[in-house]
């Protein structure tokens, strides 16, 4: 049996954008995902249809490939790991993506090396929750320790009446969970970084990231910071690779206090939403960066070639069904604007179904064409799923 080059647990955009660019280059790719209609499914030579904690279905997906990846950190990291002890190639390494599951674990690897974070302790009862407040004051932030995203599983606690609510909010006894000093922050910024099989690295322009309603609304590039700032996001990026183990891509979320202090936030061992401008902004994309990376190939040095903003484009806010993206052509007129539909084939409210990179010869051209695409570009729902 002739194994696929590259074998991705998780089938959606992001890893729909990898087989894209692994295309032009000929490689092969298996695909894990449960879905049967999945934004890379039409792209893969191999589908494994499989839950991402079913070790069986991982399992598949290793015999039919040389190497693994995968898209998105909610998967099973525990049988990954075994195939990477068993001599299986998987990039990221498991055991940094094992760490990173837990939001606790991962600030402590950060905290012992040195690396910035915000401070933090476990919450195990009610009790941790006064220690919390009496360490860190009014408001701190509680989270779950795993399984967030887009904001979901963190609480604000403002004040002593917010205590007992938020703790049993996000589970309560027997759940894992943390606080953190809140941080206020002027900014958050990522930046995504690569590593090859040699241990060199190289970095992407630091993005700042805006999000509505916790979801990641636009990403502005270059962020509006000093140069230095900048650098430093660049040089900490680089240092948090240090730290973990794997080859690949991987995005480093920071916040910039109002003294331009950098704190490491998260980091996600893939591909990232805010990397998406690549694509057209940069000499090499995160996906084509990241082809590289895992076939061990050179890693190229990327270079902004215009300033660039990335808006996503979220599902019909009122209906859910089949989607069409509105306006392609008028939003096209205004000059560098790059729509993205991800293949989806149900559109709900608030999801992610696309994006759109939009260039210019500054930052704040490159803005003033946000509202404008805005207004124009709508995700909207196929009339006759409406009847």
């Amino acid at each position: 049996m002739k194994r696929c080059d590259i074998g991705v647990v998780g089938g959606g955009q992001l890893g729909k954008m990898l087989l894209m660019e692994g295309h032009r280059m000929g490689l092969t790719f298996a695909v894990l995902d449960p879905s049967d209609n999945c934004p890379a499914g039409v792209m893969a030579h191999e589908m494994i249809h499989g839950r991402f904690f079913d070790e069986a279905s991982i399992n598949r997906l290793a015999e039919k490939s040389l190497r693994l990846t995968y898209e998105f950190e909610h998967i099973n990291a525990e049988t990954l790991m075994k195939l990477e002890e068993g001599g299986c190639k998987v990039m990221p390494s498991a055991e940094t993506l094992y760490m990173i599951q837990d939001k606790y674990r991962q600030n402590q690897r950060l905290d012992a090396c040195g690396l910035p974070v915000s401070p933090y302790i476990k919450i195990l009862e009610p009790a941790d929750m006064n220690r919390a407040a009496d360490l860190f004051g009014y408001p701190f932030l509680l989270k779950s320790r795993k399984g967030g995203y887009d904001g979901k599983g963190n609480a604000k606690v403002d004040g002593p009446e917010d205590l007992k609510d938020a703790f049993f909010a996000l589970g309560g006894d027997g759940a894992s969970l943390m606080a953190e000093k809140f941080v206020n922050y002027q900014m958050e910024i990522s930046v995504i970084v690569a590593r090859d099989h040699n241990g060199n690295t190289e970095t992407f322009p630091v993005g700042q990231n805006i999000h509505k309603e916790n979801i990641l609304d636009m990403s502005i590039v270059p962020a509006p910071l000093p140069d230095t700032v900048l650098r430093q996001a660049q040089d900490l990026a680089s240092d948090a690779m240090k730290q973990l183990k794997g080859i690949g891509i991987f995005c480093i979320e920071m916040f910039v206090d109002e003294a331009e202090n950098l704190l490491i936030n998260e980091i996600a061992p893939r591909t990232h939403n805010s990397g998406h401008y690549t694509i057209e902004a940069c000499n090499i994309s995160q996906f084509g960066q990241q082809i590289r990376a895992i076939m061990g190939w050179p890693l190229e040095k990327p270079k902004l070639f215009k300033p660039a903003v990335m808006l996503n484009l979220l599902g019909d806010p009122a209906n859910t069904g089949a989607p069409v993206l509105e306006g392609i052509s008028e939003a096209m007129q205004l000059g560098d604007v790059y729509p993205h539909l991800y293949g989806k084939t149900e559109s709900r409210p608030g999801r992610k179904m696309g994006h759109v990179t939009i260039l210019g010869e500054s930052r704040e051209e490159a803005l003033e064409k946000v509202e404008e695409v805005r207004r124009i570009l709508k995700v909207k729902v196929a009339e006759e799923k409406l009847m």
